[in-house]
């Protein structure tokens, strides 16, 4: 097995009498990791932690194999990439990445042309020479990851790094985020909307208030529903009618109709929906809709996190 890229030993963080995090233990290997959960959760607590900006208040954190707080050595090897701003607004892209890497310790001639490489990579070549400070927030964003990739880091921490941002811009990220991890990069990646990560993460560890919920592949996560009745929502022309056939399937629990809209609770998805093109045709139900929401990482975190847990 190899060695963990974050380790947490009995890892807890509190501020005052306020507890960002609670006594954890936690790996993360190599790849992308999702970390996800609703605002407040505690992952900027978290991030924080392994990119060395706060200690422990109990237990260890071991990031790339050493403790990452007042750690050169470590801390060299980090692309961090917060959530947010902290510009020099007055200067262009190009000259605050030029400056961060002089800070540093690169050379100013090596500086400039790394920092221009990263803003070119992040797509703001056409933007390199204007101030910050005209940025839109997506361009803002954009900075940042250039920033956390100037130095050609061994792991980047990414903090809502998607806010922002467009769905064209979006999608170039992930491409960057997927062509990052190819290269031997690892990567850990918060966000309050499971789904956004859902596409190219290899794990994830869900936390809330400050606890981890649980920790795997996205497969593993969805796998945490298997026992629970899984809901699919309809909306047809001949909804009643629909609705009536679909209790005759034995996986089907309950129907709800309101209208066009219908409501299915079913202990078998993935049955169900095979066996749906029949019934509709044989009912000519006249389907305008039909989505799954237990079909992802919300539905999963939604259970964890339900009343009662």
């Amino acid at each position: 097995m190899s060695t963990p890229v974050i380790s947490l030993r009995k890892c807890a963080r509190w501020y005052g009498y306020v507890l960002g995090l609670h006594q954890s233990d936690l790996e993360i290997g190599r790849g992308i990791t999702g970390l996800v959960g609703p605002n407040g959760a505690g992952k900027s607590t978290l991030l924080k932690l392994v990119g060395g900006l706060i200690k422990p208040s109990h237990g260890s954190i071991e990031v790339l194999g050493g403790d990452p707080f007042g750690a050169p050595e470590i801390l060299g090897r980090l692309g961090w990439c917060p959530s947010g701003d902290t510009f020099y607004e007055d200067m262009s892209a190009r000259r605050f990445l030029g400056y961060v890497l002089r800070l540093q310790g690169y050379p100013r001639a090596e500086a400039d042309q790394r920092g221009m490489r990263a803003v070119e990579r992040v797509g703001l070549a056409d933007a390199a020479e204007r101030p910050v400070k005209g940025y839109s927030k997506g361009m803002r964003q954009r900075v940042k990851l250039a920033q956390a990739i100037a130095h050609d880091p061994q792991l980047i921490i990414a903090d809502e790094p998607l806010n922002g941002l467009d769905p064209v811009a979006r999608r170039f990220v992930f491409e960057l985020f997927m062509e990052l991890r190819d290269q031997g990069v690892d990567l850990v990646i918060s966000s309050h909307v499971l789904h956004e990560l859902e596409a190219i993460v290899d794990s994830v560890v869900l936390i809330h208030q400050g606890h981890m919920l649980a920790q795997g592949p996205v497969s593993e996560m969805r796998r945490l529903m298997i026992q629970q009745p899984r809901r699919v929502h309809v909306r047809a022309r001949q909804a009643r009618e629909l609705a009536s056939a679909m209790m005759s399937d034995e996986n089907v629990l309950a129907t709800r109709v309101e209208g066009e809209n219908i409501e299915i609770e079913t202990r078998d998805l993935e049955s169900f929906l095979t066996r749906l093109p029949a019934t509709v045709k044989a009912t000519n139900a006249g389907v305008k809709f039909l989505e799954s929401p237990d079909g992802g990482l919300e539905a999963v975190f939604d259970y964890m996190v339900g009343p009662g847990r």
